[in-house]
């Protein structure tokens, strides 16, 4: 069965692919030539996202370098620890929504200090897997097509986060345990 599924992984994309250039083909699409405008118009959305990156890992680093997260850390993580949260997922909750990448790292700290088969760690892998990072999508991207109204979104994404976190904690209780 396995060896069934890693053929299939293995063959999925090429397929996958080799459908598109054929059915363009079919199509009378220049797949070719459309192929190099997609390139040439993903280096320009490229070139035009890195203000707004720059900005962005600025932020990020300000943030954490104030003491703000520390702050917030401290605020909730009482609440958590009521609840039966670990607090040492409560920073990687919050940094997830900021920036994947410091998460990422976050989430390597503690899989490494507590094991990949620890509560702390499947519950970090989780709530990695599950979430998005919401500031970084709104800044970044929303910036480079030019949408200055984002309140809305933010505000679902926020939400978003949130319930993927809580709903990520009660299934690795529910399947896990603790």
């Amino acid at each position: 069965m396995m060896g069934i599924v890693q053929s299939i992984s293995l063959w999925l994309i090429p397929a996958i692919i080799g459908f598109i250039l054929l059915y363009g083909t079919w199509k009378k699409v220049p797949t070719y030539e459309s192929f190099v405008e997609g390139g040439k118009e993903g280096i320009h959305i490229a070139f035009s996202i890195i203000p707004y990156l720059v900005g962005m890992l600025v932020s990020v680093s300000i943030f954490r370098a104030s003491g703000a997260l520390d702050y917030m850390i401290g605020f909730v993580k009482p609440m958590a620890e009521a609840v039966g949260l670990p607090a040492e997922v409560v920073p990687l909750a919050m940094m997830r929504t900021i920036s994947g990448t410091a998460a990422l790292g976050m989430t390597t700290d503690l899989i490494a200090t507590y094991g990949p088969d620890s509560f702390i760690g499947r519950l970090a892998a989780t709530i990695q897997g599950s979430t998005e990072t919401t500031l970084y999508v709104l800044t970044v991207y929303f910036g480079a097509v030019g949408i200055k109204k984002m309140g809305d979104a933010l505000k679902v994404g926020v939400l978003a986060d949130i319930l993927s976190f809580i709903v990520s904690f009660l299934i690795v209780l529910l399947v896990f345990g603790k």
